[in-house]
């Protein structure tokens, strides 16, 4: 009898190190749900501005929109009719129908009817009109790039490229792939 109760005494103990464990193991982890997380947001906002300002104080830009999602399980943000407007130089307005968020902000993917509209500083100079499919914008960086369809339009010019790059400082776009194009002159000098 003594033997049967040695030889039980083992097992009893690893019985409690097993219980233990699993005890351990639910403190720390928790009940968190095991499949995937839903995907609702945190928090919305409706009819938004939100002014960006640079170290000396001006207005770098503005960004106004219909409604922002945030959701909690990837980290994305959907923005809804967006409207970004740089104020410094020459102004530039972007719109889109949609909008998605990188995580930390830098990064901005437009999508659905996207639209630049850069003002000459002349008043007589019509604006010049950017139309895409996509495009992503670096908004403190004031830069862009899509590899989509692109038409750029200054009065009854037209410009049409397969992608371009732009920098909103230097007011420098680059068309690339094949570029094809209409160049009208404005000019009404008489022979």
């Amino acid at each position: 009898m003594k033997n049967r109760g040695a030889s039980l005494f083992p097992l009893a103990m690893l019985v409690l190190l097993a219980a233990l464990t699993f005890w351990l193991n639910r403190v720390i982890e928790g009940d968190k749900p095991r499949g995937p997380q839903r995907h609702d947001p945190d928090y919305w906002v409706e009819n938004f501005e939100v002014r960006r300002f640079d170290m000396d104080g001006k207005l770098q830009h503005t960004l106004v929109a219909e409604k922002l999602l945030h959701y909690p399980d990837d980290d994305t943000t959907i923005v809804t009719a967006p409207q970004l407007t740089y104020h410094q130089g020459a102004p530039a307005e972007i719109s889109a129908r949609m909008a998605y968020v990188g995580t930390d902000g830098k990064e901005i993917d437009l999508v659905g009817d996207v639209r630049i509209v850069r003002r000459g500083a002349a008043g007589d100079v019509p604006p010049t009109v950017l139309e895409t499919r996509v495009l992503k914008i670096f908004p403190d960086a004031e830069t862009g790039r899509t590899g989509a369809p692109v038409a750029i339009t200054q009065g009854r010019s037209v410009l049409r490229g397969s992608g371009l790059e732009f920098d909103n400082k230097t007011g420098v776009t680059v068309l690339r792939g094949r570029v094809t194009g209409t160049l009208h002159s404005n000019r009404t000098e008489k022979p």
